[in-house]
Order: structure tokens, then sequence, then C-alpha cells
């Protein structure tokens, strides 16, 4: 009984540790400044849900770090305001003019929600 406790436990670390490596974790200000060097790679942020809009399961929050805001673009349904949540997805932008980017966007690929 004890060793199949130990499994179990060394098991969900090295799970866990795979998980973690397998996003990486930045900040909105980061993504906003450079989303190019994002782009094809999966990231993480985690922040406080501002606003969403949603309808039949699909649409799209804005997400706040404390160092900036972007919109998550979603198809598992959006959040309610207020919501602490941690999402990773891919980058995406609409287009550049002058050296900045607009339209940046995060496309949802997971999420963890915790509630108000």
């Amino acid at each position: 009984m004890r060793l199949s406790r130990k499994f179990v436990l060394f098991f969900m670390l090295a799970a866990g540790a795979i998980v973690l490596t397998a996003c990486s974790e930045t900040t909105v200000s980061k993504i906003n400044a450079d989303p190019a060097r994002y782009k094809n790679k999966e990231v993480g942020v985690v922040g406080r849900v501002t606003d969403s809009y949603g309808i039949m399961g699909t649409g799209a929050y804005e997400l706040d770090d404390g160092t900036g805001r972007i919109w998550v673009a979603t198809t598992r349904g959006v959040p309610s305001k207020g919501s602490k949540v941690g999402v990773k997805g891919h980058v995406h932008t609409g287009f550049s003019l002058g050296g900045r980017s607009f339209g940046t966007v995060l496309e949802e690929t997971g999420r963890k929600t915790e509630g108000r």
C-alpha cells in the first residue's frame, strides 16, 4: 500500500513537470511588445477577466495580468468577469504598422479558472 502511494506521488509530480515545461508563462506586456517572438509557440498567461462576450460556446474575453491586457479567443465558453484565469494558447496578430502590432489575440488551447 505504501509503495503504491509513493508511485502515485512520483507520477503526479512527473506529469506536473511535463505540463509546466510544455508551455512557458509570460506577461501580456511582453507579448504585446513583440508578438512575432511568440508566433508558433504556446504561451501561458495568468490574470483577471475584465470583459467577455460569448454566444453558443464561442467568444472572446479580455485578460488583464497587471502588465497589460490581451483578448483571448475561445471555443470553450467564456469565463465570467472578475474570474482569475490561467490560459495557454497561440499568439496571432491582425496587422503591424510603424513597428507596432494591432489586433494581438491569444487563441486559447487550454484554461484553468478560479472563482472570483
